[in-house]
């Protein structure tokens, strides 16, 4: 069912090492989200499938992960995502890119079903700076990276919990258990 899916495909933040992903998962995955809806079909969202390790390493450099858990740093040394996928959107498809920002989000979150059903999970990353990430990957110009998705093999435990006291915040317990509060589900119908 798609909604086990849906609560299997959580923020992980710490992977497995010793699980790669392949080429050909990422082209699997990007082919999933090529095919999502997209506005006024103009399809200006572009991905650029990082597996080769030293590449990898640069965008963990450049990206930050759940900055509301200061100090902890995550992902933790040694347990480095074995992948990204870096959505993009090109400006020379898409002159105004804010109206695409809603395609790089149905795209992400397909992206990150398709890794769920593979067992594998991820992250979508927002905190970076475009330039950073287009230098590195050596992007054109005409390449805005809009949200970066690290994946591997999750090796952490995430924890969906009803939210108490109005409290949205995640946070880790002192076993490391990772706990996302979720509003109900009368709290979220109008």
């Amino acid at each position: 069912m798609l909604k086990d899916l849906v609560k299997q495909s959580r923020s992980y933040r710490s992977f497995d090492p010793a699980v790669k992903i392949t080429q050909e998962q990422l082209l699997e995955f990007a082919d999933a989200a090529r095919l999502t809806p997209s506005t006024t079909n103009l399809q200006a969202i572009k991905f650029k499938l990082v597996s080769d390790p030293a590449q990898v390493e640069s965008l963990v450099e450049r990206t930050t992960l759940a900055a509301a858990l200061r100090p902890l740093v995550l992902p933790p040394k040694g347990h480095h995502p074995a992948a990204f996928i870096v959505v993009c959107i090109d400006t020379a498809i898409a002159k105004n890119p804010t109206p695409f920002l809603k395609d790089v989000g149905i795209a992400a979150q397909t992206i990150l079903l398709c890794a769920a059903e593979q067992g594998l999970g991820g992250c979508m990353v927002g905190n970076f700076q475009p330039e950073a990430i287009r230098e590195a990957l050596g992007l054109g110009e005409e390449i805005l990276p809009s949200l970066c998705i690290c994946l591997g093999k999750p090796d952490e435990t995430v924890v969906l919990e009803e939210m108490q006291d109005g409290k949205t915040a995640y946070y880790r317990d002192e076993a490391g258990v990772h706990h996302v509060p979720k509003r109900s589900l009368k709290e979220i119908l109008l």
